[in-house]
């Protein structure tokens, strides 16, 4: 069964509670302050909490509110000797499972525990069933740039006026591009995404208009493409700086006349549709290299939004860290962990290449790896792949020639590429400045696998 804090001033009332509790099966902790209750409360994890109101120090209502602060899973069942409808309703109000007045009815008390655990358990697993469904989560941070995002979301998000969205990878630009969405009066209807970075040139038009049968050799049935399937809703064009100049046109006048016509047709087609573009590319440059058509870019950027790399923003790593801890281990099973000071202070120290997605990998290891308490001895061993435990051996011990060597660093470096890319082999290989079928010649050499384990340099 799961473990239990009983917080009470009375010592007499904390262990009949606790022989009782532990006569059922549960684990019992005690304290007998608010003030301990509430440490307790931020190092270990409980089913529930039996808590008393009138108490030294911090009371059981200032108590419930702090603690709520930290865990709002946590049910809380407040007893007191002193009840009242009034305090009754406020405990209630301030997030209370249940108000039992001393002395408790046993069976009350039990049943009511039983049902805060189950509730308890019902709400994570909806939670953790919601994150997985939904691609819409909280925008985190209180960093000025974060707060300015929300502000210019909260102001256009009502509009039909198109945003272009400009960051590195792994920053955030499609969540920003969900709340535009959420908070708009085209919520009711789709946002359909295009990974325009992610279609080969030759598919682009048949994905963004449709086809009609017979268009070329494989369109054995009509299509309808995704500004259709967006109509009266939103079409989010993913990076598309990726996307070919001959699709650009048509984009336009998609834009320009909200008309669009499948591949191999010749009728027009009203579609109605709100259009939020996003890149990792400075499109200024690639207007002047002659790979993006300034008109479009004048089109799709009347909303400009700007999402700071993690780099540019550490203050909100500490908010990032503890809501990602938070939700592995509820996604995992896994009692809660936290940070202390020192190791949320060494990972502001890390430089993110990866962004945001690549601190949640940084987190998730640290969950796996770590005890409850995540340290910062933790995170210097922990956070970066190449640091893991049991490297008795040097990295440059292990390897007799040079080529060796560079064989294993070069894996680690691509592997790493297309994981960043989503395997998008075209563009890694574009990133990396080699040829396509040379890439797909190293990953064929060194075995790499979508989905598989990222290698460090000393496995």
């Amino acid at each position: 069964m799961g473990k239990i804090l009983i917080i009470d001033d009375e010592k007499a009332i904390r262990n009949t509670l606790k022989e009782i509790l532990e006569y059922e099966g549960y684990l019992v902790d005690e304290a007998a302050d608010g003030q301990i209750g509430l440490e307790k409360i931020e190092n270990e994890e409980y089913e529930a909490v039996l808590c008393d109101i009138k108490m030294p120090k911090m009371d059981g209502l200032e108590l419930l509110t702090k603690a709520r602060e930290l865990d709002d899973d946590v049910p809380f069942i407040m007893i007191s000797g002193n009840a009242t409808i009034d305090t009754a309703v406020e405990a209630t109000k301030k997030g209370a499972f249940d108000f039992i007045s001393k002395p408790p009815d046993l069976n009350r008390l039990l049943v009511t525990l039983r049902n805060a655990i189950d509730k308890k358990s019902i709400v994570i697993e909806n939670k953790v069933l919601k994150r997985k469904v939904s691609k819409t989560r909280e925008i985190i941070g209180d960093s000025p740039a974060i707060q300015n995002i929300n502000e210019t979301i909260e102001k256009v998000a009502p509009t039909d006026a198109r945003v272009l969205i400009t960051g590195e990878n792994g920053t955030g630009k499609e969540l920003v591009a969900r709340w535009i969405h959420e908070k708009s009066n085209r919520a009711k209807n789709s946002i359909i995404e295009v990974n325009c970075a992610a279609i080969p040139t030759e598919l682009i038009e048949s994905e963004l208009f449709g086809h009609e049968k017979g268009a070329f050799t494989s369109a054995i049935k009509q299509r309808v493409g995704k500004f259709e399937q967006a109509h009266e809703g939103t079409l989010f064009l993913d990076e598309v700086g990726d996307m070919s100049l001959s699709a650009q046109a048509k984009v336009l006048r998609a834009l320009q006349e909200s008309k669009i016509t499948r591949v191999g047709g010749d009728k027009d087609i009203d579609v109605n549709v709100r259009v939020i573009a996003a890149t990792n590319k400075d499109l200024l440059k690639e207007i002047e290299k002659g790979n993006f058509r300034m008109d479009l870019y004048h089109r799709l950027s009347v909303i400009l939004i700007h999402v700071p790399s993690l780099n540019e923003r550490k203050d909100d790593i500490a908010l990032l860290s503890e809501r990602f801890v938070k939700e592995i281990c509820e996604d995992n099973g896994i009692p809660r962990k936290s940070f202390n000071t020192a190791a949320l202070n060494e990972l502001k120290k890390i430089h993110y290449s990866g962004n945001i997605r690549e601190l949640r990998n940084v987190i998730e290891r640290l969950v796996i790896l770590s005890g409850n308490k995540i340290t910062e001895e933790d995170v210097v061993k922990f956070a970066s792949p190449m640091n893991q435990q049991n490297n008795e051996k040097s990295v440059f011990e292990k390897y007799d020639t040079l080529q060796e060597f560079k064989d294993h660093v070069e894996k680690i470096f691509i592997e790493e590429k297309l994981k960043k890319n989503n395997w998008n082999v075209a563009k890694t290989a574009q990133e990396i400045d080699i040829q396509r079928s040379h890439l797909y010649n190293k990953i064929e050499k060194y075995s790499l696998r979508r989905g598989e384990m990222i290698s460090t340099l000393n496995d």
